[in-house]
C-alpha cells in the first residue's frame, strides 16, 4: 500500500477540567490514505477535533504518535504546519476587514510572495464564487460565504493535506453543495488529500473512506458501503396514509425491535434489530404498509452507537391550557437596516400545537424575523402578534409567553448547570415552590442532574443543547422559538431533541424552528422557504416539494426541493 498521509499509533490524549479528567482519545490506531477524501465521523465528544489538532501540531499527545506526511506532528510541528492546511470549526476571519484584506493578511502569514498572489487569488476567488465580493467586509457575508472565505484563506498556499473540521455546519444546502464541489476539485485537480469531519451523515457517503470515532476510540474504518452493507434486510420504509408522518414516527420509535425511526417524506424510515420486521400495532388503522429499502451509512451509525443513548426518555411537558386562536400572526412584516432590506413583506400564521419551519439560505432573513417575533428587534413595517399580543404595542408582555433558544449556545459558560437554571427561573419571575418545582423538572426531564455542578461551558454539545432548551422552557411558554437548535449536534442528539419537540407540540406548544438540516424540515407540519428576505413558498412539506419539482416531488428529498426553489429564483 502507498504511504499514508497520516499514520496514528497508540494515540491517547486527556484534558483536565474542574473536578475530573476527560479522556478525549484512547489508544487510537488509524491511517489516512493519500489523494482521497476521508471522513471523520462521530458523536459530540468523540475526539474528532482533538485528533485534528494533534495532527496539525497544535497539541502534544500524552502517549503514542501522529505522523503527518512522514513527520512527527508533535516534534516537527513547524514542518507539518508548512505542508498542511487546517480549517477549524471557528475559523478566524477578521470581520472588519474586506474579503481581499483577509486574503492579503493570510498570504502575509503564510509568507506567500507578492508575485505568486495574483494568480492564486484569481483561482481561489473563481473556485469559491467570491470574485464579485472582494470589497465586502467579511462580517457582512452570509454564513456560507464566510465558510468559503475561510477555506480560501486556508488554501492561500496550496497544501498537500487539508484538514477540515466540520466545514459545512451552519450553512445552507446550496452552500454545502458548493463546498463539496470545491473539495472534490482540490482532490481531482491538485492531488490533495483531505481529512474532513462532519455532523451530516449523508456527507459520509461522499467520502472514499470513513473513520468512525466514539468516546475517543476507533469503532470502525472502511468504505461507506462496508459500514452499511451488514444492515441489509434491517432497513424499512413504513407508510400510513391517514397518519401524519411525525405522529407515526413518535408511535413507531417506541415499538419493540425498533432501533431508529426518522421521518422521510410521507413515510417513516425504520432500522430494526437483527431478525425483526415492523409489524402493525393495535392502534394502527388500515393502510399500514412496510417495504424493505437499501441500507445507508446513517443506519450503520445508529446501529453501532444507539446503546450510548439508551435510557434517554421523551420529555413530559407540564400540562397547561392551549391558547385560543392563532399563536403567531405575521402580516406584511419588513425590516430595513439603512438601505438594506433584510425582511420584505413576510406573512404567515402558526397555530397552537403546530411545528412551523422557517428555511432559507444563509442571509435569507430567518434570524432577523425571529428577533422581531421575540420582541428583540422592532419591525420597520407590518403587523405581528404573538400569543394574541401586538408586539409593536406590548413587547414585554409578549416575551413572557415565549421561549427562545438561540442559534449559538448563549447561556453563561462559567456558571454551573444548576446556576444557569436558577438564574433563568428568577429572570422569568418564578418564586418559592413553583421555582423549586421547575428546577426539579428541568434536572429530571432533560436528564441534567448528573451535570448539575458542572460548568455549562464544559458540557458536550448535546447537553448544552438540553440545558438551553430547559432554560427556554423554564416558565412554561405557549410558544417556542428555535433558531437552528441542532447546528453542530450529532445525529443521535438531534433525534433525541426532536422527540422532545414533538412532545411539546402534542401538548399544545406552538413551535417555530429554523434549520439547515433538510431532513428535519420533514418533521414540520408546514414550512416557509425564504430567500433575500422574501418567502418563496409556504405549505406542507409534500406541497412545497410538489410545487418545486412537479410530479417527481413526491419521491424527492426536501433538500432537492430547496435547491430547486433557490436556483429558480436566481435564474429569474
Amino acid at each position: 500500500m502507498p504511504e499514508p498521509v497520516i499514520q496514528v499509533s497508540g494515540l491517547s490524549k486527556s484534558f483536565q477540567i474542574p473536578g475530573r479528567e476527560v479522556a478525549a482519545l484512547v489508544d487510537v490506531d488509524l491511517r489516512v490514505a493519500a489523494g482521497t477524501v476521508t471522513g471523520l465521523i462521530g458523536p459530540d465528544g468523540a475526539g474528532k477535533t482533538t485528533l485534528m489538532r494533534l495532527a496539525s501540531g497544535l497539541l502534544l499527545p500524552d502517549a503514542g504518535s501522529v505522523r503527518v506526511l512522514d513527520y512527527d506532528a508533535g516534534r516537527d510541528a513547524l514542518e507539518v504546519q508548512s505542508l498542511i492546511g487546517y480549517m477549524p470549526q471557528r475559523f478566524g476571519l477578521y470581520e472588519d476587514l474586506t474579503v481581499q484584506e483577509n486574503l492579503d493578511l493570510y498570504a502575509d502569514l503564510q509568507d506567500v510572495s507578492p508575485s505568486e498572489r495574483p494568480a492564486r487569488y484569481h483561482e481561489l476567488l473563481q473556485m469559491t464564487g467570491l470574485g464579485p465580493f472582494t470589497d465586502r467586509l467579511a462580517g457582512r457575508l452570509s454564513g456560507g460565504m464566510k465558510q468559503k472565505l475561510g477555506l480560501a484563506c486556508t488554501l492561500i498556499r496550496s497544501p498537500r493535506l487539508l484538514l477540515l473540521d466540520e466545514p459545512t455546519v451552519g450553512v445552507d444546502p446550496v452552500s454545502r453543495r458548493d463546498l463539496w464541489s470545491i473539495v472534490y476539485r482540490l482532490v481531482k485537480e491538485e492531488g490533495m488529500s483531505v481529512l474532513l469531519s462532519t455532523a451530516y451523515l449523508d456527507e459520509a457517503e461522499r467520502c472514499s473512506e470513513v473513520i468512525l470515532l466514539h468516546e475517543g476510540r476507533v469503532v470502525g474504518q472502511g468504505t461507506p458501503s462496508q459500514f452499511s452493507e451488514p444492515l441489509r434486510g434491517r432497513s424499512f420504509r413504513v407508510r400510513q396514509p391517514d397518519t401524519p408522518p411525525r405522529r407515526l414516527q413518535a408511535r413507531l420509535v417506541t415499538r419493540p425491535g425498533v432501533l431508529d425511526a426518522v421521518v422521510q417524506g410521507q413515510s417513516v424510515r425504520l432500522v430494526m434489530q437483527d431478525g425483526e420486521r415492523p409489524q402493525p400495532g393495535d392502534d394502527d388503522v388500515d393502510g399500514f404498509t412496510c417495504e424493505e429499502v437499501e441500507p445507508r451509512f446513517e443506519d450503520a451509525f445508529v446501529d453501532r452507537l444507539h446503546g450510548d443513548r439508551e435510557g434517554a426518555r421523551t420529555l413530559r411537558p407540564a400540562e397547561h391550557d392551549v391558547m385560543p386562536g392563532k399563536a403567531i400572526r405575521v402580516s406584511g412584516l419588513s425590516r430595513r437596516f439603512g438601505d438594506f432590506v433584510a425582511v420584505d413583506r413576510v406573512s404567515f400564521e402558526v397555530s397552537p400545537g403546530e411545528v412551523f419551519g422557517l428555511l432559507g439560505a444563509n442571509g435569507a432573513g430567518k434570524t432577523t424575523t425571529f428577533r422581531m417575533l421575540c420582541g428583540l428587534l422592532p419591525a420597520s413595517a407590518g403587523e405581528l402578534s404573538v400569543a394574541g399580543v401586538d408586539l409593536r404595542q406590548a413587547p414585554a408582555r409578549a416575551r413572557g409567553r415565549i421561549g427562545y433558544m438561540s442559534q449559538k449556545f448563549s447561556l453563561y459558560g462559567n456558571l454551573t448547570v444548576s446556576q444557569n437554571l436558577e438564574f433563568f427561573a428568577r429572570t422569568y419571575g418564578l418564586r418559592g415552590s413553583k421555582r423549586r418545582q421547575r428546577l426539579e423538572w428541568a434536572l429530571s426531564e432533560l436528564e441534567l442532574a448528573r451535570y448539575s455542578t458542572a460548568a455549562s461551558g464544559n458540557l458536550p454539545l448535546g447537553y448544552q443543547q438540553r440545558l438551553a432548551l430547559a432554560c427556554a422552557l423554564m416558565h412554561e411558554p405557549d410558544i417556542l422559538f428555535l433558531d437552528e437548535p441542532t447546528s453542530g449536534v450529532d445525529p443521535l442528539a438531534r433525534r433525541e431533541f426532536w422527540s422532545h419537540i414533538n412532545a411539546l407540540a402534542d401538548a399544545g406548544v406552538a413551535i417555530l424552528v429554523t434549520t439547515h438540516f433538510m431532513e428535519e424540515a420533514e418533521y414540520c407540519d408546514r414550512l416557509a422557504i425564504m430567500a433575500a428576505g422574501e418567502i418563496l413558498d409556504l405549505g406542507t412539506p409534500p406541497e412545497v416539494k410538489r410545487r418545486a419539482l412537479g410530479a417527481e416531488g413526491e419521491q424527492a428529498s426536501m433538500e432537492e426541493a430547496f435547491i430547486a426553489l433557490i436556483e429558480d429564483r436566481e435564474v429569474a
